[in-house]
């Protein structure tokens, strides 16, 4: 075990590449050359936790043909055969699949085309009843080490080597198992540290009160649930009621052999020791990964397809991953949900950062799960919000939907007995086990759908104090409130947020956190509609603006749009607020509210017109005030940041080897969160260019932000930027590195395609940034730096960075002495430079003009992978753009250097033959060779006409979420008191995975025991009283006799007789 877990070590910490060889549709074979351990470690580091990921790679030939409906296997054949009948018969064959799915209609295939592949897919393509065809995908789950003390770092004195290849891997797309201790069906809990103490539950089901609806009969009966995982062994104790196991692998068990599902599927249904929510559930078990860790597409599709025909009420999945682009997976999880399925899913291990969150989580019609301790402290790895499917030209969704216990939690162990876990794949089946719970309580099911569930969930759901909503979503799982809720429900629309107000810290934050003002950039909230009606629905009208004129309304324009069709259960409502002109000198908070109306067809024609509708009002609070002096307002250039999943961006610190793609969306609510914190504590007001450069006013601005940009320029765009910082406008611009012969290095070669998958860019795009900083005789160079030094008294940390090729003479450089990180990883050598040109300030000789500063790295703002912060700098920079107050510490630096002029250097060309333009909103393919796009128009808002109203708002927008026509006192309890966990020390020694074993759990729901126990307890009892009944009679009935008397010896009589003077008495 020792050496396997070093091997794990070596090979996701960069020290060995990845070797696979592969059989045709079948797991990977990993092959690891021994280490030893002691090269990997630390000694220091005594903490240590096995967390599972998940990676996925295109299969060799393989392709997911998607119909537009469901057919049989005779007339799928017959329509690819049709689409590919100029193709040679023996280049292509429909691969075979034998599952319980089989005998059924379906709508996909899975096709192996060996030749002609271009002009083949393109015949598929083509037909009129294929939909989509993708490749077929294989995933990988893997374990990887990391200190699990908790709310820790990582061991600061682990060694790691660093050996530079060519990355022989698959493509990290990484849906993520989302638990933490994946080695937890393995653990003794004898070699963990002392702790501090916490607390240890007995059942997580007790602590949110399930045995209350226990009490009342709720079990879980009749309802369906289904766990996607590993499988369940056939005679596991604690199971009563496992209606079906499949098999989706290429394995013939159904057994669990790793206990991973075991656990899932125990806090869902257990019925004894790590009691479950509904152990009278009826438990559908879909094995979907082998006992090698492997999975494919194509099992998770016909496993979805076949829960549809088993009508599936409840469905857990407790993986995820960022790739919210894989469009077979996500279509067939709204189908999935479209026929009354409620999927429940984990929203990631890779918090504390923000816009981390994992896919299918982050969708609308998914109840999105969170983690938090015993304490009620949101989880150190519980990913946080926003979305980021909407960035850049809008902004994210809130996610998290709720949140719940997700650390220490005890389920079942793999044969027997219980285990700990952590992770929000242990939060996913908690939240999972109370909707089965809590369907089965609803006499009227016909009523629970996604929507009505996640509906009464949000809305029962406990607010956390001083958290914010992208960290733990409408607050913590109420299992008691939601069954009062759900027991009253009336099927009807609401919104998540119920409201927007803008002057509630902390929950409102980010938007809190900002005023608004006149001329600024529209403040966006994306508000998501959930329609409990139907399936389908849509917007009546439009939504209308109602501005309170007493709480001053009418200085708020507001814009919306909306999905035109909602489906299914849910869309989108686009708020867009601004500030009139009128107020652009008032301070005040202003109020109203927006009006919609959502219609959803009946699923009987008794109902009027057909249809049902529902009216919600999304009242608005903002704090105005006046807008702000120039000097004080930076704006951020959202539009030419890309993000992962549609290529491969490189990570900008090459060092991050075990996860290299740049999967933030780089906004400065996500990765630059803790920089924008630093901006508002310094007074200046940040707004987001969600547009080409064309089109913002920038007389309105300071200083031009653009920080890690990816994405190439409009030639438009580069004329107006170099009009605007003529006319006053700074810039400053923080570049990253761009190496054409170390993206090649970096490359990831794929064992199934035989075909290595090359950046599309750098860690920025520095050609890009060349041309748009070219007319100043600026430019940055191919160099790559690493490096620690010292400037203006700060210690920096140079991660991945380049250096300035050339700048103007009058300007102002400073140079450092760094490591040629690129030697490093072309050569494996290591080389020290001197004078490397890192940090340029510069005055545009206009009368009147801006002001310019290069930096050559990002890392030291970026959240992401920081070590040192450089706020200090930033704040530097700013006061000499905004300011024209050059730092004396940096004129007057040891360290200011001749500026480079760059004539004995090339500067960095675009790598020949990269697909950025498959991803760019600028680029386009021509003839192979991209060129721009026509210049897009910029967005245009259409405000809402407003219809004042003469009357007073609310003065307090949060009032306990209430859905319409819900009455829950009408809904009684038991009157029972809370269980509370237990709390004690660990003693040496000793972890939190305790195997104690536990009680029966009560009621009529432990058919085995529960039913028995009070038949012989009422035996026993009748034993006993017959006993004392048969003893009593026998005393009445004999008659009674006197004591005879006992006769003292003389010689006592006489003593007493001497003493007393009188005669004794009887």
């Amino acid at each position: 075990m020792s050496i396997r877990l070093c091997l794990l070590m070596a090979m996701l910490g960069g020290l060995l590449p990845l070797v696979g060889t592969e059989k045709e549709s079948g797991p990977l074979s990993t092959l690891f050359p021994l280490l030893n351990a002691d090269a990997l470690l630390s000694p220091n580091c005594s903490q240590l936790t096995l967390k599972l990921n998940f990676s996925t790679k295109v299969v060799k030939h393989e392709y997911i043909v998607a119909f537009n409906g469901y057919f049989t296997a005779k007339a799928r054949s017959h329509f690819i055969s049709s689409a590919l009948r100029d193709v040679d018969a023996v280049n292509w064959r429909i691969v075979r699949r034998k599952n319980p799915a089989s005998d059924y209609p379906s709508d996909f295939e899975v096709v192996e085309i060996r030749q002609d592949v271009r002009s083949s897919l393109l015949n598929l393509q083509d037909h009129p009843y294929i939909k989509r065809v993708t490749p077929q995908r294989m995933v990988l789950r893997s374990l990887k080490v990391t200190d699990c003390t908790d709310g820790g770092s990582p061991c600061n004195d682990t060694r790691w080597v660093q050996k530079w290849q060519s990355w022989q891997t698959s493509r990290p797309l990484r849906r993520t198992s989302l638990s933490l201790s994946s080695g937890f069906w393995h653990a003794t809990g004898r070699h963990s540290s002392r702790r501090l103490l916490r607390a240890i539950p007995r059942h997580v089901a007790q602590i949110l009160q399930a045995d209350v609806l226990w009490q009342m009969g709720h079990t879980g009966s009749g309802v369906k649930v289904a766990v996607f995982d590993t499988g369940l062994s056939e005679k596991h104790p604690h199971f009563k009621n496992v209606k079906e196991r499949t098999n989706w692998t290429n394995e013939k068990t159904l057994d669990d052999g790793l206990g991973h599902g075991t656990f899932v599927a125990g806090v869902i249904a257990s019925m004894r020791e790590c009691q479950g929510f509904a152990p009278d559930s009826e438990l559908h078990i879909f094995r979907v990964f082998t006992n090698n860790q492997v999975s494919y597409t194509s099992w998770f599709l016909d496993a979805f397809n076949y829960a549809i025909l088993k009508k599936i009420d409840v469905l857990n999945l407790s993986i995820g991953g960022p790739d919210f682009m894989d469009h077979p997976f996500v279509d067939k999880v709204w189908e999935l949900t479209a026929n009354k399925v409620i999927m429940v899913s984990a929203i990631g291990n890779d918090g504390p950062l923000y816009g981390t969150l994992n896919n299918p989580a982050d969708q609308m019609d998914v109840i999105g799960v969170g983690g938090i301790d015993f304490e009620d402290n949101i989880a150190r790895f519980s990913s946080r919000g926003m979305t980021t499917w909407e960035l850049p030209g809008g902004y994210g969704r809130v996610k998290p939907d709720i949140v719940t216990y997700g650390s220490g939690v005890r389920g079942s162990g793999l044969k027997e007995g219980c285990r700990s876990l952590s992770g929000t794949s242990v939060a996913s089946p908690v939240v999972a086990g109370a909707v089965t719970l809590l369907a089965s309580t609803v006499l009227n099911r016909e009523l629970i759908n996604p929507a009505s569930m996640k509906q009464a969930l949000i809305a029962s759901a406990r607010r956390l104090p001083g958290v914010n909503m992208f960290e733990q979503g409408h607050g913590k799982l109420d299992l008691l409130r939601a069954y009062q809720i759900l027991n009253s429900y009336k099927p009807q629309a609401s919104l998540s947020p119920s409201y927007i107000d803008l002057t509630e810290c902390p929950y409102m934050w980010p938007y809190c956190s900002q005023p608004i003002y006149s001329g600024g950039m529209p403040t966006i909230v994306n508000v998501t509609i959930l329609n409990g009606m139907g399936v389908t629905g849509r917007i009546v009208d439009k939504p209308i603006w109602q501005p309170y004129l007493p709480q001053n309304g009418d200085y708020v324009d507001v814009a919306v749009s909306y999905s035109p069709v909602l489906w299914p259960w849910a869309g989108y409502l686009a708020v867009s607020i601004s500030v009139a002109k009128k107020a652009a000198s008032w301070e005040g908070i202003a109020q109203g509210h927006v009006m919609v109306t959502v219609a959803s067809p009946a699923e009987n024609d008794s109902a009027v017109g057909g249809e049902l509708t529902s009216t919600v009002k999304l009242p608005v609070k903002v704090k105005i005030v006046p807008t702000p002096p120039r000097s004080k307002r930076i704006l951020w250039d959202q539009y030419h940041n890309l993000r992962y999943p549609p290529g491969y961006f490189p990570r900008d610190n090459l060092r991050m080897k075990n996860d290299p793609l740049d999967w933030n969306g780089d906004h400065i609510h996500t990765n630059f969160r803790d920089m924008y914190q630093h901006l508002r504590s310094m007074g200046y007001f940040v707004e987001v260019l969600g547009a080409p450069i064309t089109c913002f006013d920038a007389s309105q601005y300071g200083t031009l932000m653009m920080v890690d940009s990816e994405e190439e320029y409009f030639p438009e765009e580069i004329t107006k930027l170099r009009r605007d910082i003529d006319n006053g406008l700074s810039l400053i611009i923080f570049s990253d590195w761009y190496n054409t012969s170390v993206m090649r290095k970096v490359k990831f070669y794929d064992e199934n395609t035989r075909q290595w998958w090359m950046p599309d860019t750098g860690g920025a795009n520095v050609p890009a940034l060349n041309d748009l900083i070219s007319v100043w005789g600026m430019a940055f160079s191919d160099g790559l730096y690493e490096g620690d030094f010292t400037m203006a008294d700060h210690d920096m940390y140079y991660a991945s960075g380049c250096s300035i090729a050339r700048f103007p003479e009058d300007g102002i450089v400073i140079a450092q002495t760094l490591k040629d990180q690129g030697l490093e990883v072309l050569k494996q050598e290591t080389a020290v430079v001197e004078n490397v040109p890192v940090l340029g300030l510069y005055q545009t000789p206009t009368e009147g003009g801006g002001r310019i500063a290069l930096y050559g790295d990002s890392n030291c703002i970026d959240d992401s992978h920081r070590q040192k912060d450089c706020y200090w700098l930033l704040d530097a920079l700013l006061q000499y753009t905004s300011y024209s107050m050059t730092p004396p510490s940096l004129t007057h630096s040891k360290n200011r250097v001749v500026p480079p002029t760059g004539s004995d250097r090339l500067l960095p060309q675009r790598l020949e033959g990269n697909h950025l333009y498959r991803y760019s909103k600028v680029l386009e393919a021509h003839l192979g060779d991209p060129k721009p796009r026509p210049l897009p128009a910029c967005p245009h808002l259409s405000w809402a006409k407003p219809q004042p109203l003469n009357e007073t708002a609310p003065s307090n927008l949060w009032k306990h979420q209430k859905l319409l026509s819900v009455d829950m006192d009408k809904v009684a309890l038991p009157n029972v008191r809370p269980y509370r966990p237990q709390v004690r020390p660990l003693s040496p020694g000793e972890s939190g995975a305790w195997d104690i074993p536990g009680g029966i759990m009560p009621g009529r729901y432990n058919q085995e025991v529960g039913q028995t126990i009070p038949v012989f307890a009422f035996l026993g009892a009748m034993v006993v009283l017959s006993f004392f009944v048969v003893q009593l009679t026998k005393s009445k009935s004999k008659p009674k006799r006197r004591k005879p008397r006992v006769k003292r010896p003389l010689y006592l009589q006489q003593q007493q007789t001497t003493h007393s003077g009188r005669n004794p008495t009887v």
